[in-house]
């Protein structure tokens, strides 16, 4: 059995350069992003699959190997960004944001020449990211819906 407080194992390594290869043939592949997010980093992708220990999950996403993972994702999501997903359903999800918040996000949507609804994606994305990495490490909080300031509905109007 490896030992837990080791930076990192042999075991973790050639894992991790596994991962690696595997996300490396499917971006090859050019699959739309939510494709590749879905089977490479989503809850039952192959990198939850082979780090289902949180703290070998935790050494991975510090490895140069998740960098270039992280790296396609975003290479994937900027050449689609306009291309809806087919393989994939949508949901939509309304929010009710204060105006002042919402022409905040449409001048910064119009700098970065995206759509708010991108914006918002990119945005939960980074933001589902670091959560995960502070829940693994233990020191997230969970956030309730009263503390996020309402409902969640999963459907209504786009973003």
């Amino acid at each position: 059995m490896a030992t837990k407080t080791a930076p990192s194992t042999a075991s973790d390594k050639h894992a991790a350069a596994a991962v690696l290869q595997v996300a490396e043939r499917l971006y090859a592949m050019d699959p739309e992003w939510v494709v590749f997010f879905r089977e490479v980093l989503g809850v039952d992708g192959i990198v939850r699959r082979t780090f289902s220990e949180p703290e070998s999950l935790i050494r991975f996403e510090c490895s140069p190997h998740y960098a270039r993972i992280r790296e396609m994702l975003d290479s994937l999501r900027s050449r689609q960004q306009d291309r809806p997903a087919s393989r994939e359903s949508q949901r939509v999800v309304t929010v009710r944001m204060p105006r002042s918040l919402h022409e905040t996000l449409k001048n910064e949507a119009g700098l970065l020449r995206v759509s708010v609804n991108t914006l918002c994606i990119s945005k939960l994305m980074k933001l589902l990211d670091e959560q995960g990495q502070r829940d693994l490490s233990g020191g997230g909080q969970e956030i309730t819906d009263r503390q996020a300031g309402g409902d969640r509905s999963e459907t209504g109007a786009d973003l």
